[in-house]
């Protein structure tokens, strides 16, 4: 219990800013074993008693069970239950057995995919099997190799989807004799990314058929609230669930830190706090991983940890950053250094929060909530293994949802894990893995079935484009050109742009994340250095930097405008009316603001004047009855806080999955109107389960602001960082009336 000691002592300090709202404790669990009734390999059972496992646990057996018998698997129990070994056990089994056999491990990281190649080979170790990893940073010449020769192939779906498929035929061997693919971390594919690798994974299965192979498919998940239903739509086969975790867990305490009051004169940084609290840690020599929830906010705790590291007269390098944007040398670096123990912190964004073995940590610190309560049991479990206790700390932000939480636990604790939504049957998503699979192999009218009821629809516009040509009963794509190197299945939008320094460059970003954070005057941070874009040329894609240390960073300030088109479902609801509408939705960047260091204060604000970005999504219209008057605008714009705030905790999203926009007067009705919608082109389904869980929403957002003791309100239930008026026109009151009067019956 060192870790909790010292983050005891820590919050009783005078100087710590932030007050702890709760303690959770999370009891020890006793561990439930198992006998599976298959009889494995002897290899397996020595390893097994090498690695001073004697028995296995209840979920690992069921698993093994079912997988030998051909059953397809959804395994979904929590962190660090030993669910590898789920489908470790029957594929070295059956590669034993059968010495052609092949599986397939897809991982959703780079950085997964190598921590679980040194698993398998510890169980195969002694053996004649050999597993390789094939990415993107497989050297070239060793790429034959691994298709000539490996049993088991541990990759990722950008490469499934842009290589591994579309060159089936050079994989021939090896998909003939496939009989397993696993698909870890499974509760990740979610949104656009979740609904692309749908279209892949079905256009796997068809080459598999193509060659007579049928193989098993074992899924792993974290705890999801729809995991049978998130099997099928990522497969659409059925599987068996094994969700009760037999695995011992020690326990655990979590700490939830609130910001001080807002009439308080402390000032608070989430960033600074977490940054000061790592460091410390670190100095006793707790192994310690703080999750931060953007990569500018993963640079300023390093930087801010390192500075307290060196004033305390400490090794700044015993901490180091991990995000999306790093070069490939640069993640294997730092891996190792985690792997081997070399440094004692890390701080990353989510790319660490799945099952990344880096040894034993005592203590994680959550910068913020994650996004869902999914990642949050997540994060909150890589602390502790086995009997080992485990101790973590969320400090929120001074955003309504962060702190709604930290003042309610039992909506963490009590309350169910939301389930996953993804949209296989995005008219955008569907059409890009149509062509690809047309690419593969021309598509029959059965081959179709597999991608959903309007595939075939889709399949007829793209003739009808010349996208595709029809003939002889089959869609054929008319390019020797493979499509799959034009789609991003990471996200909606291809164009990518690139940031250089002194004419180098040093990473890329999406077109949409670029004209938020790449803007001219936008402060860009990379492995805790800062620079200043200088300038952002669209039609290059190039955006240019310089080094410098501003003691500011920088926001942007995005405006979303609104127009509906075609009405999907209309309900006359008391106290409003509810539509369901495809709408046009345009985005703009309208300028930035500039934020000390600290995170205390704004320092400034300046205009930009950059191309919007359209799409066509989903959204929900809520009509509100006109009214007359000064409360309107306040009442209303109200209403939409704490509507947009909450959604996330109902469709089981991150933040960003959804936008908002208000009108005191629409400009097609000529009365009130609160939106949100899907962010994401074509909709990922997000709301349409806002839809089906409409009183919990309502419920959700009246709670938000009558649990906080605040009159008119306050950051802790109304004030956001990205309303665009600066939380002007707000009223708390006027808004719970409102709410009020849309929830009678």
């Amino acid at each position: 219990m060192a870790a909790a000691r010292a983050i005891d002592r820590y919050f009783s300090r005078e100087d710590v800013r932030g007050t702890v709202s709760e303690t959770i404790l999370i009891p020890e669990q006793k561990a439930v074993f198992g006998v599976p009734e298959a009889e494995l390999h002897t290899h397996i059972t020595g390893m097994l008693g090498q690695l001073g496992i004697e028995r296995l646990f209840a979920h690992q057996a069921q698993a093994l069970d079912a997988a030998l018998a051909g059953k397809n698997v959804a395994v979904v129990t929590g962190t660090n239950s030993g669910k590898t070994m789920c489908y470790n056990l029957p594929v070295v089994h059956t590669c034993l057995t059968e010495p052609l056999a092949t599986a397939l491990y897809i991982y959703p990281t780079k950085a997964l995919a190598q921590d679980q190649l040194g698993k398998f080979e510890m169980l195969a170790e002694g053996t004649d099997l050999r597993a390789a990893v094939y990415d993107g940073d497989t050297p070239r010449p060793q790429r034959r190799a691994i298709r000539k020769s490996a049993h088991v192939v541990l990759t990722n779906p950008d490469m499934l989807h842009i290589g591994i498929v579309p060159g089936h035929e050079s994989w021939r061997r090896f998909l003939k004799r496939l009989r397993f693919i696993v698909i870890d971390e499974m509760h990740t594919y979610r949104g656009v990314f979740g609904s692309h690798v749908a279209g892949v994974l079905r256009r796997l299965l068809r080459i598999c058929e193509f060659y007579g192979a049928s193989p098993t498919v074992i899924a792993c998940s974290a705890t999801v609230a729809n995991p049978l239903d998130l099997f099928e739509a990522l497969t659409g086969r059925e599987a068996e669930l094994i969700d009760q975790d037999g695995a011992q867990k020690g326990e655990r305490s979590i700490v939830l830190v609130l910001p001080p009051d807002p009439g308080e004169a402390q000032r608070y940084s989430p960033n600074f706090e977490t940054a000061r609290l790592l460091a410390e840690l670190v100095a006793e020599g707790v192994r310690v991983m703080a999750f931060c929830k953007s990569r500018v906010a993963t640079e300023l705790v390093v930087r801010y940890a390192r500075e307290a590291l060196s004033e305390a007269g400490e090794d700044p390098a015993g901490i180091e950053s991990y995000r999306g944007g790093y070069t490939a040398e640069e993640r294997r670096e730092i891996e190792q250094q985690l792997f081997e123990g070399r440094i004692s912190g890390i701080v990353s964004t989510n790319a660490m929060e799945l099952g990344v073995d880096v040894g034993g940590l005592d203590a994680v610190l959550l910068n913020g909530y994650p996004g869902n309560r999914a990642s949050f049991w997540q994060q909150v479990g890589r602390a502790g293994r086995s009997t080992r206790p485990g101790a973590a700390v969320m400090f929120a932000h001074e955003d309504p949802l962060e702190q709604y939480l930290a003042r309610n636990p039992e909506a963490l604790t009590g309350d169910p894990v939301e389930g996953v939504s993804l949209n296989p049957e995005n008219r955008f998503v569907l059409a890009a893995q149509i062509g690809c699979a047309a690419y593969e192999r021309p598509l029959s009218l059965s081959d179709l079935d597999a991608f959903g009821r309007s595939a075939q629809r889709i399949a007829d516009e793209m003739a009808s484009a010349d996208e595709l040509q029809f003939s002889a009963e089959r869609y054929f794509l008319p390019s020797y050109d493979n499509p799959a190197a034009k789609v991003n299945i990471r996200g909606s939008g291809d164009q990518k742009v690139e940031l250089r320094l002194e004419g180098q460059a040093i990473t890329e970003m999406e077109l949409w994340r670029a004209l938020q954070y790449a803007h001219e005057g936008a402060v860009y941070m990379h492995r805790a250095e800062t620079f200043l874009v200088t300038s952002l040329d669209l039609q290059q894609g190039v955006a240019e930097l310089e080094r410098a240390e501003p003691d500011y960073f920088t926001r942007p300030v995005v405006q979303a405008l609104i127009e509906p088109i075609l009405d999907l479902q209309r309900d006359d609801l008391p106290g409003c009316e509810r539509v369901l509408s495809g709408l046009k939705v345009t985005t703009i960047v309208s300028g930035f603001r500039s934020i000390s260091r600290d995170g205390w204060h704004v320092v400034g604000e300046q205009p930009l004047k950059l191309p919007p970005q359209t799409i066509e999504t989903i959204g929900i219209l809520v009509e509100l009855p006109g009214s007359a008057g000064d409360d309107a605008v306040p009442a209303v714009h109200g209403v939409e806080h704490a509507l947009i705030t909450t959604a996330p905790l109902i469709a089981g999203c991150d933040t960003r999955d959804l936008g908002s926009a208000w009108y005191a007067i629409a400009p097609d009705t000529l009365a009130p109107r609160v939106a949100v919608f899907d962010q994401v082109a074509g909709s990922t389904g997000l709301c349409e389960q806002l839809l089906k869980r409409w009183s919990d929403w309502l419920a959700a957002s009246l709670s938000l602001l009558e649990t906080c003791d605040c009159e008119d309100g306050c950051p802790r239930c109304l004030f956001t960082s990205r309303c665009e008026i600066s939380n002007n026109a707000l009223s708390k009151p006027l808004a719970v009336r409102l709410l009020r009067s849309m929830q009678k019956r």
